[in-house]
């Protein structure tokens, strides 16, 4: 099917920064009601895994009152929908209001089911009297399958925002565990599509189960920081402090962009296009780390 057309609300919004998006399941009053005041940068009411088959009815009929909930304190406000057709329907139909910012698509296959989503999506915006394409997608990729894809799923259609590889959905598809020799590969190739196709990648190289240990999980997302990843899920509250730091710059970080900059706008003004800092060679590309280093922490 042919992606539908319409003015790109997408190209006015900035690729927002979530460092940390939480997910909470619809059907439980208690975590909706104290979702606002956990920090994270996004909050994902989940429709799928979390929420029992019997309850999922229920959970789309309380979903309007949960989005304003959870978006209180100014938090994105994303939904997790079902992959499979009959649950994805009435999905849809509930998660498309007002104050819903994305929606986050379990195991994405292919282009094609992603430009069918957008398409049923603008329906019900142009339906409802919605901004069209305001609201963006999140493609989770779960299988091997999809891996092969990855370039097509990123460029599928303009609502796609970011990518994060579903470490345990994926272990359980090729038979193997959620550790870091499996993972390590397909998280680097989500990471390498969304970047070329302008998207956040999202993830680190684990479980995203790990929350008792702490001191494994920041290191997890430090090192996934490095990669390159801006930010992860989390499936627990205890984990957003968590990625909230490790996804920032530091204050060593920030302090050396400062000077990157500081001496190249030197270096310019004498007509140098590169410079020595620290005994260090600096140019182009580590001019450009400094001052995105910087304009992450101007979206804080």
């Amino acid at each position: 099917m042919i992606a539908d057309t319409f003015p790109s609300v997408e190209t006015a919004m900035s690729v927002p920064r979530w460092r940390s998006l939480l997910f909470v399941p619809t059907h439980v009053p208690g975590f909706v009601e104290r979702a606002h005041e956990r920090g994270a940068d996004g909050v994902i009411l989940d429709l799928e895994d979390s929420v029992p088959q019997n309850q999922k009815g229920e959970a789309r009929r309380q979903l309007p009152e949960c989005v304003a909930k959870v978006g209180r304190k100014g938090a994105s406000v994303l939904v997790r929908v079902n992959h499979g057709l009959r649950a994805l329907a009435p999905d849809l139909d509930a998660a498309v209001i007002s104050g819903v910012d994305a929606l986050v698509l379990p195991k994405t296959d292919s282009a094609e089911w992603v430009v069918e989503i957008a398409n049923a999506v603008s329906e019900l915006e142009r339906e409802r009297s919605l901004p069209l394409g305001r609201i963006r997608f999140v493609a989770q990729i779960e299988t091997p399958g999809a891996l092969q894809r990855l370039e097509a799923i990123a460029w599928a259609h303009p609502r796609m925002v970011a990518m994060a590889l579903g470490p345990e959905d994926f272990s359980a598809a090729v038979g193997g565990t959620p550790e870091f020799d499996l993972l390590l590969t397909p998280n680097l190739s989500v990471l390498f599509a969304a970047r070329a196709a302008g998207l956040l990648p999202l993830g680190f190289v684990g479980s995203i189960g790990e929350f008792s240990e702490a001191r494994k999980l920041h290191e997890a997302a430090v090192h996934a920081r490095r990669l390159g990843f801006a930010g992860a899920l989390a499936v627990h509250p205890t984990q957003v402090s968590i990625f909230n730091e490790a996804f920032s710059p530091s204050a060593q970080e920030l302090e050396w962009a400062h000077r990157v900059v500081a001496a190249e706008n030197d270096a310019a003004a004498q007509g140098r296009g590169a410079f020595a800092l620290d005994g260090k060679m600096i140019d182009a590309p580590v001019v450009r780390r400094a001052l995105e280093i910087l304009a992450i922490s101007q979206k804080a």
